[in-house]
Parts: structure tokens; sequence; C-alpha cells
């Protein structure tokens, strides 16, 4: 399965998962942005950069590295890669952490004393192997975890997350989005299933018959035309349209229109 893959899925699209992962409860989510920017003239990339917008310029920067096999010089790419990234970008935040993510503790080598100096200041090192059974764990460490469990337990798992999901997640349309992303991690997990297998073996083929996904997919096509509608508003402002004008071409209420354009 490719690791680095979905997790910059994961982060992408929740990225309050990262947070929690790491422990920062108090981090919001909204005020950073994801990337795995690449170090030009270099061999190297980044993972995931979470980067402060620039209305937050004391928020620190979380450099997050996904590391699921042996390597000797992990350590040295990893922070040679956040200083270039430093010369580089120039960013103006004082703070930053480098945050290895390992499946396991046995996969990380010994840390070389040349880096003791980062280590306590910068350093922060998770093993997914310690995040425990989903009734003491939220959803988004369930959702981490099943990345790494066995094939034989995935299964099983990804069920118990999906009914977590149902349980907790109260807006239709993030319950979808986190069932669709769950049923995303397994089709990673077994490549030689097809998505009809593996609704079938999650029982997502029943689920998504049931009026409250039906509605939630329904919801979702519609925010999306309205969203495509909202998008054109900037070229038919310069084109000098009245908002009135506007509502009657898009057929959509003046109210509408109005808060889009602030």
């Amino acid at each position: 399965m490719k690791t680095d893959a979905i997790f910059s899925e994961i982060f992408q699209e929740f990225p309050n998962f990262f947070f929690e992962l790491i422990g920062k409860l108090d981090a919001n989510p909204s005020n950073y942005e994801f990337t795995s920017p690449e170090i030009k003239q270099t061999s190297f990339r980044l993972d995931g950069v979470f980067s402060p917008l620039e209305e937050f310029p004391e928020e620190a920067i979380y450099f997050a590295e996904i590391q699921f096999y042996k390597d000797d010089e992990f350590y040295d790419r990893f922070f040679t890669s956040i200083f270039l990234y430093f010369s580089q970008y120039q960013p103006t935040n004082p703070d930053w952490y480098a945050i290895a993510i390992y499946d396991k503790r046995s996969t990380e080598r010994n840390f070389p004393p040349r880096y003791r100096a980062l280590q306590q200041p910068h350093l922060r090192r998770f093993y997914l192997e310690d995040i425990g059974d989903i009734e003491d764990n939220s959803l988004g460490l369930g959702i981490i975890r099943l990345v790494v469990e066995n094939n034989k337990q995935a299964t099983e798992f990804a069920k118990q997350l999906i009914g977590k999901a149902r349980e907790e997640l109260t807006d239709t349309l993030i319950q979808k989005k986190v069932v669709e992303f769950i049923e995303t991690i397994v089709v990673y997990k077994f490549p030689n299933l097809s998505r009809e297998e593996i609704e079938t073996m999650l029982n997502l083929n029943l689920l998504k018959e049931t009026r409250v996904y039906q509605e939630a997919k329904a919801e979702g096509k519609e925010e999306g035309k309205l969203e495509n509608k909202l998008e054109i508003l900037p070229k038919l402002v310069e084109r000098g349209l009245s908002i009135q004008e506007i509502a009657e071409l898009l057929e959509l209420d003046t109210e509408t229109i109005r808060k889009a354009l602030e």
C-alpha cells in the first residue's frame, strides 16, 4: 500500500486528524495549509508541511514525515529537507517541529548523536502501533490506525469505524465523506479486489441504500451546483451586472449572491 499517498490524502482532507495524532488539541486546523513542497535542485521532497496561513505568523510550522521502513539515513534527509525548506521559502514563523510518524517502534533506527541539539526542542516521534482500540480513541485516530492494521483484522476494524462514524457524525455530508474515505483506505489495502467487492465486504452496499446516505448524496450534488455557479460571480460583476441581474441569471436569491460577494 502507498502509505505516503494515503497519509497525504488523510491530512489534506482531515487536517484535524494530524493534530489529534500529535496531541495538539488546541491547534486550529483552519489556520494551516497542508502541502507537499518540493525542494528545488535536490532529490528531496517533504511528505507534508502544515504551514500557517499568512495571517497567523506566530503559529508553529509542522514538518511531517511518514516512515514505514528501516532507513539509516532517515534523519539526515529529514533535517536536511527542513533546512533547505527554510532557505528556499524563508518562512517568518519562529517555531517549528519535525514530526516523524512510524508504523512501529522497531522501524526506527538509532538516532544520530550529531542531531542531539535538535532532538529535544524540535523532534516529535509517534508510533501508530501505540494507538489503542477504537473504543478508547477518536474516530480520527482510528482511521489513522486502519492504515497500518494487518489485513486479517482490517475489514472488521473498518466496519467498526463506519459504525462509529454513523453514530458520532450528525452532518450527513461529513458522514458520507468519512465513510467513503474509510472505504478508500481498504481499497488501498486490498488492491486485488474491485470497489464493488470492497463495498460488499464492508456492508456499504446496504449503507448506500439508506435514506440518510441518499440525502447526503443529493445534498452533495446540490452543493456542487451552487459552488459552480458562485465561481463565475467575479466575471459577472466585472461585466457590470447588478446583484439582481446576477441572481436572475443564476437562478439564486439575492441574499446568497450578496453573501458570496462579501
